[in-house]
């Protein structure tokens, strides 16, 4: 609890320095656990819709539950593997530290509905907060993301060696 604010909620609000999403935008944050980056990210855009999806309903419960004592009313949750999700589409979808980016972006690409007019104020695709090395990881995807050193805008030690990479449909 010593570092929450810095660990948790400055690391998921790096992604609205980089990104902004229009109102009634639909995103999917892949395997919130207990609510990050999602809840940061539902109170700064406050017009957008989070779905919040983990395979352990014991962290979403954290989530419904500080969602509900915040009164926070764009997000939902569903307890659920990414995978098994058929019904619905987003146009964005967000992970922290979830999986490898090969395996996020199988995950994340049939969740996606088609667009062809992205950017940072419209983005369409898969954001996600990684850490450490990431040359390999990002070799092995296949992908090309564009990626941003967090650590330039968040000068806290902890920021060394976070990156955000977004991966385009």
């Amino acid at each position: 609890m010593e570092h929450f604010y810095e660990h948790h909620v400055l690391h998921s609000l790096s992604i609205a320095k980089f990104f902004s999403f229009p109102e009634n935008y639909q995103i999917m944050d892949l395997g919130s656990g207990g609510g990050f980056p999602g809840i940061p990210l539902a109170i700064y855009f406050p017009q957008v819709n989070f779905h919040m999806v983990d395979s352990i309903r014991k962290k979403l419960l954290v989530a419904e539950s500080v969602a509900a004592t915040i009164g926070l009313t764009n997000i939902t949750t569903q307890h659920t593997r990414a995978e098994e999700i058929k019904d619905r589409k987003f146009d964005t979808v967000i992970s922290r530290a979830v999986a490898p980016l090969k395996t996020l972006w199988s995950w994340t690409y049939p969740l996606l509905k088609k667009k062809a007019n992205e950017t940072q104020q419209n983005p369409h695709g898969l954001i996600c907060l990684k850490g450490g090395e990431l040359e390999n990881e990002i070799a092995e995807s296949g992908k090309k993301p564009q990626v941003w050193d967090i650590h330039t805008i968040l000068k806290e030690e902890f920021f060394k060696e976070k990156y955000i990479l977004y991966v385009k449909d």
